[in-house]
């Protein structure tokens, strides 16, 4: 009586594998809810930010505050405050020092080697 039902069975799952192969062409993606195959690429810069491109392949980001009264400095690795010096091109936190010079940028961070040759992405 078991042999009998195991093939039954068998022809039964034989039927289904026949079945779905006639379909082997659907696209089971367009049925998933997150599956759409377009991606979308986001813009790395943050907002009302510009970026300035180094030597090397280095790179950051300077936000102007307060009227230009200080920038905020995004690094790959942190951020940092920098205070506007005597000058309107020189900002520094007493550690790391920005000097902007037009679409030009130098920034010396400490014992860290500079970031020079920067220039605005425009």
């Amino acid at each position: 009586m078991q042999k009998g039902s195991m093939s039954i069975a068998g022809a039964g799952l034989a039927a289904v594998s026949l079945l779905l192969a006639g379909c082997g062409d659907m696209n089971v993606k367009k049925y998933l809810p997150f599956g759409d195959d377009t991606v979308q690429e986001r813009s790395r810069t943050p907002p009302n930010s510009t970026e300035y491109q180094c030597a090397a392949g280095k790179r950051f980001y300077v936000r102007t505050l307060e009227g230009g009264a200080a920038v905020w400095l995004i690094l790959p690795e942190r951020e940092l405050r920098l205070a506007r010096l005597g000058s309107d091109t020189r900002y520094s936190n007493g550690i790391a020092v920005l000097e902007l010079n037009g679409n030009e940028a130098t920034l010396t961070d400490g014992a860290a080697s500079p970031f020079t040759g920067c220039k605005a992405s425009l």
